[in-house]
């Protein structure tokens, strides 16, 4: 059993991180681990299981902290609807997203939020690192600055975006609407960032905040993608 940590509601704002999962549990200690490991503290985890039948509500289960919240869906659905449904049980201040094969680095809350002291900016990405599973091999995703502000036309020649690091000022989204499109199996998250960098100004992190484990049951790879 994990050390139970005592959450108290502050003044500082509140970070969503929506996991959701389906048997997911091979990697998901090391994804739980990286959001208690956070320097910023003030977090709930939205933990939405897809009707898994491995031992991921065991693993999730067996931490003792009240931020962790669990729901187990009456259905299996697709990733995006299953996501959508997630995220209607956040509170937070701002929303992010982590797939339980992928981990944070250390100050990735901390790194993020202090792109918001523009209040301009809508939302917000990082660098990150690629790990070869199989090799146990790192890389940096992005060896050059990539363009932040307004980047629509950027996104819609070069895709650089990865999911592990959006991160989404809550106020800028509209109230009682899913925030992804059901339909789709695997790039709902693009349609998402489109979106979004059609009205508003993102701001970019150019270190490396989280890693992207790279293994044969990646869904991007199945589909002959990398983000």
């Amino acid at each position: 059993m994990e050390k139970n940590i005592s959450y108290q509601k502050n003044d500082l704002p509140l970070i969503s991180v929506i996991i959701n999962c389906y048997n997911g549990s091979k990697y998901l200690r090391d994804a739980i681990d990286s959001i208690i490991k956070q320097s910023y503290s003030n977090w709930e985890i939205i933990f939405w299981d897809n009707k898994s039948n491995d031992k991921s509500a065991e693993i999730l289960k067996s931490y003792n902290d009240e931020r962790i919240k669990y729901f187990y869906s009456n259905t299996h659905t697709e990733l995006y609807a299953a996501r959508n449904q997630a995220y209607t049980k956040s509170t937070g201040d701002y929303i992010c997203f982590l797939d339980t094969d992928d981990y944070f680095l250390d100050r990735y809350f901390e790194s993020q939020l202090k792109l918001f002291t523009d209040k301009s900016i809508g939302f917000a990405c990082s660098n990150h690192f690629y790990k070869n599973q199989k090799k146990n091999k790192f890389w940096i995703r992005f060896k050059k600055k990539q363009s932040e502000g307004y980047v629509l036309d950027d996104l819609l020649l070069s895709y650089t975006v990865s999911l592990s690091t959006l991160f989404i000022k809550r106020s800028i989204l509209p109230n009682n609407e899913p925030l992804f499109d059901g339909s789709f199996t695997y790039l709902g998250d693009f349609d998402l960032v489109i979106k979004l960098a059609s009205k508003f100004k993102m701001a970019r992190s150019h270190e490396p905040l989280s890693v992207y484990r790279l293994h044969d049951q990646n869904l991007s790879i199945q589909n002959n993608k990398i983000q």
